[in-house]
């Protein structure tokens, strides 16, 4: 069950289409979201405010007051109205900042917003973002595009389908149970890694029959690499989202070399749901 969901946010309008996402999830699961902003004080400010000093510096009050002026703004709009919203800042850089507080929020999920497939910016600039896809321990959901109506209806879940994945796989089933999707389990076969459909079925069939999971499809598609793959087959099938575990550096364990994780999110125009395995 989704009960609390983290938002980073610099403010900017890819900030936003994730909160607007966290905002139509929280309400199917009666959620609440804490709306995190990394509040980038000079050195000297911002260990003065992590030590809880008394009597804070006028510049790290005035910065305060206009962070929160922002919060007030954001929690005005129509689409936020009967959720619960924490308001929360954080000192720390910009990755340690947001796994931080999804631990010390005990986050089911983390939503944050992307400015496409050229990288991350502003907030999430070059690898800060790639670190949290990577490092978090807790799912997160990266948004592309405004979402005024994040309605998903097939949602593809690419694995390897491998006892070390069983973990990431539940919980993709059980984010699909909250947004109403049916879920798309996919292979991707290549010619480095190639596998007979025989091998692959009695593989697949093999993990799901000992798992809950009702509401799927099994899938081999065959393309160049895996993340083409992946691309190509959510096109292929219109889905609204595609979700991947992340093993470190190497993608899905053990399935190919490479930040596989990392590279689907940064290349893909849909909504990227990642687990760490």
């Amino acid at each position: 069950m989704i009960k609390s969901i983290l938002v980073p946010t610099d403010f900017s309008k890819q900030a936003e289409s994730a909160l607007k996402v966290a905002a139509q999830i929280a309400k199917k699961n009666d959620a609440k979201i804490y709306l995190l902003h990394i509040l980038e004080l000079p050195m000297h400010l911002s260990d003065l405010m992590s030590t809880g000093a008394p009597a804070a510096a006028p510049e790290a009050i005035f910065f305060m007051k206009q962070t929160h002026k922002k919060f007030e703004e954001i929690m005005d709009q129509d689409y936020l109205k009967g959720i619960e919203i924490i308001e929360t800042v954080s000192f720390e850089d910009v990755m340690h900042g947001i796994i931080d507080s999804s631990t010390k929020n005990n986050a089911d999920i983390i939503v944050m917003g992307s400015h496409g497939s050229t990288g991350f910016e502003e907030l999430f600039i070059g690898s800060n973002a790639e670190k949290i896809v990577r490092t978090s321990k807790k799912p997160v959901l990266v948004i592309k595009e405004d979402c005024e109506l994040f309605e998903i209806n097939d949602f593809v879940y690419a694995t390897n389908f491998d006892d070390e994945d069983k973990p990431c796989l539940l919980a993709a089933n059980e984010f699909a149970g909250a947004i109403d999707a049916k879920l798309h389990l996919v292979w991707i076969n290549t010619a480095n890694g190639f596998k007979t459909t025989y091998e692959t079925e009695s593989k697949m069939n093999g993990m799901i029959s000992g798992l809950n999971i009702n509401n799927y499809t099994l899938n081999i598609y065959n393309d160049i690499t895996v993340e083409k793959g992946i691309l190509n087959f959510a096109d292929s099938i219109n889905a609204g989202m595609i979700g991947i575990s992340t093993h470190g550096r190497k993608g899905i364990a053990h399935f190919i070399n490479g930040s596989l994780g990392e590279d689907v999110v940064n290349h893909a125009k849909r909504p990227v749901l990642t687990f760490k395995i």
